[in-house]
């Protein structure tokens, strides 16, 4: 199931719920943003629509005024953490690494950062 209802089994809409506990570090009225359970850079943070969206893709067709507002979000985690270098990660798909079908993008910030990533 996807679109702006809460999934029962998705995790991160049981942290918009606020019934899963997570650090967080920004909210505004569609996005929460909140720290990686396993960080693999110093700054780990995800910034999760609101709504239930399963992909970035499905996002950006539904609501890209949310896409971009996350977006912009993520600037303001990256400066908010003392950072003005930061990636931006969407993983779309299972063998991509998304492990919840939840969008989410992944601020990583606060070491160097390989390309190709791994």
């Amino acid at each position: 199931m996807s679109g702006p209802e809460a999934v029962a089994d998705c995790m991160f809409c049981g942290i918009v719920a606020g019934d899963v506990p997570a650090t967080i570090v920004r909210e505004t009225p569609r996005l929460i943003a909140f720290r990686d359970i396993d960080p693999q850079a110093p700054t780990h943070v995800l910034l999760v629509p609101r709504a239930h969206h399963a992909s970035v893709a499905e996002l950006a067709g539904a609501d890209p005024d949310v896409l971009a507002e996350l977006v912009r979000e993520a600037a303001a985690v990256a400066a908010d953490e003392g950072h003005s270098a930061y990636r931006l990660v969407f993983n779309t798909g299972a063998e991509a690494g998304q492990s919840v079908f939840h969008v989410h993008g992944h601020v990583l910030a606060g070491r160097p950062l390989a390309w190709p990533p791994g």
